[in-house]
């Protein structure tokens, strides 16, 4: 069994929902990483928050961000133990931010720790 990574990606992610959106996607959230976990396939994760975060560029320039011109952001990521690519798809098809209009799921085969796929 391979991980795979499932990075969430937000069109607009800085738009700010109401407490009541934010209560049910949390519920639908946990709701979907439990049905992976009870398939004993999820391995960790997290959201990613955007109140205090940086961007190195080339030569070690840092600069606040990632805001304002960026066309989306990567909200959070989830890693699962699957048989294949297409077991991971199956679970990123589940995910609710794929509510969003505009929001993708990417899944990457994460590499195994002595570097060989």
């Amino acid at each position: 069994m391979e991980e795979f990574a499932l990075i969430m990606r937000h069109e607009d992610g800085q738009k700010v929902a109401s407490p009541e959106q934010i209560q049910i996607w949390m519920k639908q959230t946990m709701d979907w990483i439990g049905g992976i976990a009870a398939q004993n396939k999820f391995v960790e994760g997290s959201g990613l928050l955007f109140d205090d975060c940086r961007v190195v560029h080339h030569n070690n320039v840092v600069t606040n961000g990632p805001f304002g011109e960026i066309k989306e952001t990567i909200g959070g990521y989830l890693i699962v133990k699957a048989e294949s690519i297409d077991e991971a798809v199956e679970f990123a098809k589940g995910s609710p931010v794929l509510q969003g209009d505009g929001n993708t799921m990417e899944v990457r085969k994460i590499a195994s720790k002595d570097g060989l796929h």
